[in-house]
């Protein structure tokens, strides 16, 4: 009988799910494998009626139906989308939040309409300072009163940069319900929650959003360690992932291969080094694909190992601005952003 991967759930009522990294096959990630995450129950959407509106600082404020975007001009991006609370549960002291492993992450290919495009239509304003995205899921949260919706901003630049997308299609085909259908947000370089799902409703601001999703959730808070003011949370970390072998696996003497992932939203990765001796030498892997902005990059390494034994191996990435992961996480009291070193243990029979 052959193994049939499936999500690893971490919930289901809101529906949280991650990739299973063992399955890693291919830099793009099938639909029904692509990781979930939701702060709400899925919305019902009646085609019908749904229009995308663009109101606020604008001239022309705009509705535009599933087919008139679709009759626009589209491009083609393939990003890599991961969750901010990725890895959380490898944080100690523990962290608040859904405990995430390996797989909140993935890599799809995006076709959509840009949103410049969308913001010119509707002749943005000169006072205009920020662009709010508002999805179709909503409901109620624990620490306030009240029904939310789904809201993110964007600053007026990052909001008419030409890689900022309206998506809706993934991997050629139209939007998956469960990845925000008919339209969702894509800003390449990114943690995930800025791309909003099931988008209907785009206003365009004079001041900082201030939503909950903005200024409560989603900032890099390290009380009681600083007394500064919360970061707000933006591109994706230098990163690297062993996607197998697995911790605690037994594997046997001879040919064994090391592999993974790296990414980071800023400067590319450039270089990937495992260490067999728990970090006292390393070794450059090889890559498996050529460098793709705003995409994670597969790495290998071929292990050849002879001895029996205990081997705790690492992984790490360096970037061409010269930085280099680090021993230790950033700990911060949601446990967003972890991308210390990671560490596993094998045995070789």
């Amino acid at each position: 009988m052959l193994y049939s991967p499936h999500l690893i759930t971490h919930r289901i009522m809101p529906e949280n799910q991650e990739f299973p990294m063992l399955s890693l096959s291919s830099r793009i990630t099938p639909e029904h494998l692509f990781y979930r995450r939701n702060h709400f129950l899925y919305p019902n959407v009646d085609m019908r009626f749904w229009r995308l509106s663009i109101e606020g600082c604008v001239n022309k404020p705009l509705y535009f139906r599933y087919d008139n975007l679709l009759n626009m001009p589209q491009v083609t991006l393939p990003v890599t989308l991961e969750c901010v609370g990725d890895k959380r549960s490898f944080f100690e002291p523990k962290t608040r939040g859904e405990q995430w492993g390996l797989g909140a992450i993935s890599h799809a290919v995006w076709t959509g309409v840009r949103l410049q495009d969308l913001l010119h239509a509707a002749d943005v304003q000169g006072n205009a300072r920020e662009v709010t995205f508002e999805g179709m899921d909503k409901g109620a949260r624990t620490d306030m009163p009240g029904v939310f919706s789904y809201k993110r901003s964007l600053s007026l630049e990052r909001a008419l940069h030409p890689d900022t997308i309206v998506a809706l299609y993934m991997n050629g085909k139209p939007l998956p319900f469960r990845h925000g259908y008919p339209a969702r947000l894509i800003v390449p370089g990114w943690y995930g929650m800025a791309s909003v799902k099931w988008l209907h409703r785009i206003v365009v601001i004079e001041e900082p959003f201030q939503g909950p999703f903005q200024v409560v959730d989603y900032v890099f808070n390290r009380k009681p360690l600083t007394p500064f003011a919360p970061e707000p949370i933006t591109t994706i970390r230098l990163n690297s992932t062993i996607a197998g072998p697995t911790d605690q696996e037994v594997l046997a003497r001879g040919e064994n291969w090391i592999w993974g992932i790296a990414i980071s939203g800023s400067a590319p990765v450039v270089q990937v080094e495992i260490s067999i001796d728990n970090g006292n030498s390393w070794l450059v892997a090889s890559w498996m694909e050529q460098q793709e902005a705003y995409s994670w990059r597969r790495w290998c390494w071929k292990w050849t190992v002879t001895e029996p034994g205990t081997y705790d191996i690492k992984v790490r990435a360096k970037d061409a601005a010269g930085n280099t992961q680090s021993e230790m996480a950033d700990w911060n009291v949601n446990g967003y952003g972890y991308n210390a070193i990671q560490h596993i243990r094998v045995y070789i029979d």
